[in-house]
This record gives C-alpha cells, structure tokens and sequence, in this order.
C-alpha cells in the first residue's frame, strides 16, 4: 500500500497506483451499464452477461483512461520532465509530472497528447464494430468505448482549468503574454466559470428530464470549480513566496540527539521540549539520519527505554533533502511530492537546517503581515 493507493506496477518507468474512489466508480459504471444501459441497448441477453459486460466495460474504460495518461507521461517524458507516478481515481486519473513544463510549446504538446490519443482509442473502436455482428457483446462493447473515447476526448477539451483543454489555452496565453502567472490566473478563473456553467446545466437538467444524469453533471462541473478554485489559490500562494529562498523560511535550531541516546531519550529530551516532530540522529561521521515520528510509533512504548535511537532513523544517505538555496516553493512541492513533513536543509555532507510545512506556513504569515 502507498499513500497514493494501490501500486499495480509500472509502466515505462512510471508507476500505476489505483486510488480507493475507482473501486466505487468502476462497480457504480458496471452496475448501472449492468442494469440499464445493456438491457435496453441490447436486449435478450442473459443475466449473468449483462453483469460480466458490464464490469468488463467498466475496466476497459479506466485503461482507455491509463492510455490517455500515459500518452500525457511519455509526452513529458520526451520534454525531459520525470514522471513518477499515474494515478487512477474517481474521475479519471491524473498523471503526476515532476516539475511544471518548460516553455509554452510543451506544455501544448504535453497536454494534447491526451486527447488525440483519446480520439485514435475512439477511432480504433469505431473500425472494430463491423467486425461483429449487430447485437453481439462484442460489438457492444467496441460501440460504448468508442463512444466513450470520443466523449473523453471532446470532455477533456473544454478549455478550462484543469481540464486538458484549459492547459492548451495555458499554454496558448502563455505563449501570447510570455506570462506564466498571468496565463495559470486566466486559465483558472475559465476553469471555475466552466465549472460553475455545468453546475447550472447538471441542476437544470436534474429537475426537468434527467434527475440522474443531471446530478451528475454537477457533480462534475462542482469537482472542476473546486479544482479550478485551488489551483487559483496555489497560484496565488506560489506568486507570495516567488523570489524566496529555503535558508528564508528553515530552523537552524534544530534538536541533534546523539547515536547512543535511546528512543525514550529522544522523545523527552528532545522532540518533546522543542515541539517537533523529528531530530537529527548524530554519530561520529556527523548526521546518521533522522528520526520521526512514524518510525517512533513503530517501536512499542514498553520498548522505548531499551531502544536506542539509531535503529530507526532514515539514513542520511536514502533522506529526500534540499539545499539553502533552493527556491522555497519548490522545497514545498517536494514535499508533497516524497510525502513528507519536513525536509533536512543540506550543505556538503552537512544538514544545517531543517524546513518543515509549519515553517513554511509561519513564514508566509511574516510575507503576508508585510504585504496587508
């Protein structure tokens, strides 16, 4: 298990985790093509085949959706952009690129590989119906994927943010303005009045023809407004601590307990007098690692007194770290990225400071006091 979900392997390098919401959706899109799209499109066939055609459907259309995804991640890979992860979640999947694209031209291409892929599955699909007869699960089968690769495609299109389409449009004001903040604002504030235009469209419908079907609908427009209205405030956020560097926002003061001290002595000498959550286990090399609260919640309480501090640290040398003089927002998507808490700030083979998000949120108060 993985904070991210479930691992399933990797593909190209990059791994596929399912996160626990596509468990609901893919036996939600089976029971409801199982009970009502099948039966009526296709009637005659047993029950036992409307249910096995259903969950196949249901499966096939999150790999639709993984090649959509990797098609983003190879994309990227090809601008140099590491991608460590894909994961498939309750409205689709997300591919998590390491860093923002480089220029305006590669985002446009990184973000449309998505859709022309989706667009070449609907064509795929399309071409295999002739090949069985009218009624057959199997043609059944090719005409709703295709269908569905073609609503994909046009869906992930609208040019709102953070939909394909409104990257493409990101990447288009980028390119026109040669502002990347100026274009994300643009892009999001689109994404939220899309959102907000199908939230309208979703309860119209609900409660003149298709309750369903319109709920549904805003329930998406509402999950892209939400996105849209983050990453305006994200945005915002990065903007603030632009300019600002780690060695700005780190503690310098941070607790250092010796190899032999014990996991007893750690916590009541000194993570609990400094209110944190980690320490810095020293040896005669200088940082062994560092000790943190999950690995001192691995250790029963009985077994702290006997326990010495060294046994579970992360060793300096496997430790995800920056460095003084890197820019503070990047430490903070790094974070997110390696989940972690705090990062040891490191010069040489030496941590002289640590960063942790309260930092971070501490410093930005002082940045935000300034700028009121």
């Amino acid at each position: 298990m993985s904070r991210h979900g479930i691992p399933i392997g990797k593909i190209f390098g990059i791994s596929i985790d399912l996160d626990y919401s596509w468990f609901l959706i893919v036996g939600l899109m089976a029971w409801m093509l199982a009970a009502s799209y099948y039966p009526q499109e296709f009637p005659g066939w047993s029950a036992s085949a409307y249910w096995v055609m259903g969950f196949i459907t249901a499966v096939l259309l999150f790999v639709s959706v993984l090649v959509h995804e990797l098609a983003h991640s190879l994309a990227a890979q090809h601008y140099g952009l590491p991608v460590p992860r894909i994961t498939l979640f309750l409205f689709g999947g997300v591919s998590q690129l390491a860093a923002e694209p480089p220029s305006p031209v590669s985002e446009f291409w990184i973000t449309l590989a998505g859709p022309l892929t989706s667009l070449a599955l609907a064509a795929f699909f399309w071409e295999l119906e002739p090949l069985f007869a009218h009624g057959h699960p199997l043609f059944a089968l090719a005409e709703y994927l295709a269908v569905l690769n073609l609503i994909l495609a046009i869906f992930n299109l609208i040019p709102g943010f953070p939909l394909d389409g409104g990257r493409v449009f990101r990447a288009i004001v980028w390119r026109v303005t040669g502002n990347y903040h100026r274009a994300t604002v643009t892009a999001g504030v689109t994404g939220r009045f899309f959102g907000f235009l199908l939230i309208f469209i979703g309860v119209w419908q609900a409660f003149s023809t298709d309750f369903i079907g319109g709920i549904w609908i805003a329930f998406i427009g509402w999950y892209l407004e939400s996105a849209a209205g983050s990453q305006l405030q994200q945005e915002a956020l990065k903007n603030l601590l632009g300019g600002h560097k780690v060695a700005d926002a780190m503690r310098r003061d941070f607790p250092q307990a010796p190899a032999d001290a014990t996991v007893q002595d750690l916590v009541d000498g000194y993570l609990r007098p400094a209110k944190v959550r980690y320490a810095v286990v020293t040896d005669s090399g200088g940082a062994a690692g560092m000790a943190t609260l999950s690995g001192i919640r691995e250790v029963p309480r009985e077994a702290w007194p006997a326990t010495p501090a060294s046994t579970i640290i992360i060793p300096f040398q496997k430790l995800a770290t920056t460095q003084p003089g890197a820019v503070l927002w990047s430490a903070l998507e790094k974070m997110g990225r390696d989940g972690v808490n705090q990062l040891p700030v490191v010069e040489g083979n030496d941590i002289v400071g640590m960063l942790s998000r309260e930092d971070i949120v501490h410093y930005l108060g002082v940045l935000r006091s300034f700028s009121a």
